[in-house]
């Protein structure tokens, strides 16, 4: 009886942490940030990044340019052709999480990139 209950307990403890992953999570959520900047939603990239406060309209305007900018200067490498989930590794206590990125690139180069990611309210943001 005791065993059975030993089970039952350790069973409970295993099943209450098996939730989604907070790395993937974040990465997922990286992964569509920058999915959204190059189906050309700056606006969408943009609001993806944490802010604690209001931003002026004029400097989220300049954040929409260099978006489009950044987009434009990899033209050079015939544009990113996909972005894929390297890795994800969150720190729960600190709430947040590195996010790495492979950006594969249209002359067939690839690049790895690291997105800090920050969780506000139960939603990741880029930092």
């Amino acid at each position: 009886m005791k065993k059975l209950f030993y089970f039952f307990v350790a069973l409970l403890v295993v099943g209450c942490s098996m939730g989604p992953d907070p790395g993937e999570v974040a990465a997922q959520a990286a992964k569509e940030y920058y999915m959204q900047l190059l189906a050309g939603k700056y606006e969408h990239y943009v609001d993806g990044f944490y802010r604690p406060d209001s931003i002026p309209a004029s400097y989220r305007r300049q954040l929409i340019d260099n978006a489009k900018m950044f987009v434009g200067q990899k033209a050079e490498r015939r544009g990113i052709l996909d972005v894929r989930v390297v890795n994800g590794v969150a720190d729960t206590a600190k709430r947040s999480a590195n996010v790495f990125l492979l950006f594969a690139y249209g002359d067939s180069t690839s690049e790895e990139v690291v997105v800090p990611m920050v969780l506000h309210r139960g939603v990741w943001y880029m930092r």
